[in-house]
Parts: C-alpha cells; sequence; structure tokens
C-alpha cells in the first residue's frame, strides 16, 4: 500500500523512535511531535499503516506499535532450572529452552535461571521472574551474579574485599553470605529479566 509524504513521515518517526528507545512513542508524543490537533488524526494514521501492513499496534499498550520492519529478533536460550534469590538452591540443569530478544544478549554464551525467592526484591527481582545470564567467571563489586557456594547455587551481589567474598542479598531483612576467596565460583552475570504478569 502506497505511503502519501505525512504518513510516511509518521512511520518514519516512530521507527526511528523505537530504534532509539527500544520501545515505541505514546500516540500522545506522536500528536506533538507533528502538532497534529487531536489523537484522532494519530489514531488515524495508525489505522492506515497497520491495515497496510507497515506497523503492528498492540492495542493493550500505550506504547505498542512497532514498525513491521523493526518487530525484535529473538533467540532461544537454555532455561536451566530455578535459582535462589535467598537461601541456595541447585541450579537443575534440563533442556528447556526460551525466547529472549537479541538486544537484551549481547555478546557471549547467555542462559536463563527462573528465580525463586525474596532475597532480591529490593533489586527489583521477584519470585518467579526469569534471569538472563551471561556466561562469566569475573565480576566487578557490586554487580549481580550467579555464584555457587559449597555445589549450591545463588543470585547475589558480588563484593570481593581482601581476603573473602561477600555474595550481598537486595533484601534488608537478609544478611550477606561471606565466604572465603576460593569458596566461590561464578557462573555468570545478570544481564536481564523477564516477567509475565
Amino acid at each position: 500500500m502506497a505511503l502519501t509524504k505525512k504518513q510516511k513521515e509518521v512511520l518514519d518517526y516512530i521507527t526511528e523512535y523505537v530504534r532509539e528507545n527500544n520501545y515505541s512513542p505514546t500516540q500522545k508524543e506522536i500528536q506533538d511531535n507533528f502538532g497534529f490537533k487531536s489523537l484522532g488524526s494519530v489514531q488515524d494514521y495508525i489505522k492506515y499503516l497497520t491495515n497496510g501492513g507497515h506497523l503492528v499496534n498492540d492495542s493493550h499498550s500505550v506504547r505498542g506499535l512497532m514498525p513491521a520492519t523493526v518487530q525484535q529478533n529473538t533467540e532461544d536460550i537454555p532455561l536451566l532450572g530455578s535459582i535462589a534469590a535467598g537461601v541456595p538452591i541447585e541450579a537443575i540443569e534440563n533442556s528447556d529452552t526460551i525466547s529472549v530478544p537479541t538486544t537484551m544478549l549481547g555478546r557471549g554464551r547467555h542462559y536463563a535461571l527462573r528465580v525463586s525467592g525474596q532475597s532480591m526484591i529490593e533489586a527489583g527481582i521477584l519470585d518467579g521472574d526469569i534471569a538472563i545470564i551471561r556466561h562469566v567467571t569475573q565480576a566487578d563489586n557490586g554487580q549481580i551474579v550467579v555464584a555457587v557456594v559449597e555445589n549450591e547455587t545463588t543470585l547475589k551481589k558480588y563484593f570481593k574485599k581482601a581476603k573473602q567474598i561477600e555474595l550481598h542479598p537486595a533484601n534488608s531483612a537478609m544478611k550477606p553470605i561471606i565466604i572465603k576467596d576460593r569458596e566461590c565460583e561464578i557462573r555468570g552475570l545478570l544481564v536481564g529479566l523477564i516477567r509475565t504478569y
């Protein structure tokens, strides 16, 4: 379906906005950008661009516009079971996979773990979230890591002190795990979260 000059400008604006922000503009932002007198004008453009196959519109989201050419690419990564964000539990290896937007991944190998527990809630990591992990064996102070302590796996903030490692929860009601350097093995770094409502 051919586009008028103005329709192409609206599509280009949405496409560029998504490219820069990783989410779409609201109808109000489109209205303000182009100086349209009403949201009805914006909705007419969205309807035409959607019907023409140029836009995908999730009507349940205020930022639900996605240019058809910019649909997020995904990659399947292994979902290796649960990880405690509280008392350490064993991460169970299995053959499940989960599709993750490639924008979340970057370089390196990745895997996912389902969060179990409350110890990272003050960092916005909730029970049931899927933690996206980049496989690494070293980390900087303050980073959230997957650590193995006495054959059990946990998700915590990492701090290396002179003679010890401290694994801090993000829950003021819980105490850090303090261990000798050689008793802690880093298995990954948190790079993203997926949450289902």
